[in-house]
């Protein structure tokens, strides 16, 4: 009697061990690409072509963060200087002009320089919205969100990385929990500000402007020293904030 079952049936087991064994492997990668900071961004720390050290501007010398990246409150994206804005405290006659680590600079604006190309600075950017998510600076700045809330401690950093993960997560961890990371708009520059350091009466005669309701009634609402959670509760009330969570908040 014949074989019922062709002869290449005596391979499938093997072939299905194969087969499993390779959707395993790439399983297994892509889990592991995904914690890694190729993925994640996280640690990514490159040199840019002028060392520019933000533990001295922003830190040291109290720099503020929009002098540098002027259009975060009015624009979607946050705007890279150029080389202007450098060369308004380093032009000629100013600080460290001749600078060795200044020489992109002079090459860019200065047309008694030798070596004067006229080509703007090539800043390597650091973080980066993928096409596919919408993020737009202004809402998130203007309603308490602190740039140290995504970028971290950026005026201790001599070299500026990447500090977050700014995964789908991280952002609807944030919109989840918005009272923790909300905070007066004039202190969203002021890396090292807590609420610790809120003027409580200030804080609530700002409140009784925005909410109608009196001082002594929101003071009777809030604990004797406000906390992050708190403030930021407040803060909520008062600026009507409902951070969306669906998809079509980031996906456009």
């Amino acid at each position: 009697m014949g074989n019922i079952f062709p002869r290449w049936l005596n391979f499938l087991p093997l072939q299905v061990l194969i087969a499993l064994g390779g959707i395993g492997t790439l399983v297994i990668a892509v889990i592991w690409y995904s914690f890694t900071p190729k993925y994640t961004r996280v640690g990514y720390e490159p040199q840019q072509p002028i060392p520019f050290d933000h533990s001295l501007h922003a830190g040291q010398l109290g720099m503020d963060c929009r002098y540098c990246h002027s259009n975060v409150e009015e624009s979607p994206h946050s705007n890279v200087p150029n080389a202007q804005v450098c060369w308004n405290c380093h032009g000629p006659g100013k600080v460290k002009s001749d600078s060795p680590k200044l020489a992109l600079l002079r090459q860019a604006m200065d047309p008694n320089d030798p070596e004067y190309t006229g080509d703007p600075i090539r800043w390597v950017q650091i973080h980066e919205t993928p096409d596919y998510a919408y993020f737009n600076h202004s809402a998130h700045v203007n309603r308490g969100v602190s740039c140290v809330e995504c970028h971290g401690k950026v005026n201790e950093m001599a070299v500026v990385s990447h500090q977050k993960p700014l995964s789908m997560s991280f952002c609807l961890d944030c919109h989840r929990d918005v009272e923790s990371h909300l905070r007066p708009l004039g202190e969203i520059t002021n890396l090292d500000w807590t609420a610790h350091d809120l003027d409580r009466d200030e804080f609530y005669a700002y409140l009784a402007g925005k909410t109608g309701k009196g001082v002594d009634e929101l003071k009777a609402e809030g604990p004797e020293e406000l906390d992050q959670k708190t403030m930021g509760a407040f803060l909520k009330e008062a600026w009507g904030i409902q951070p969306p969570q669906d998809c079509a908040a980031c996906h456009r």
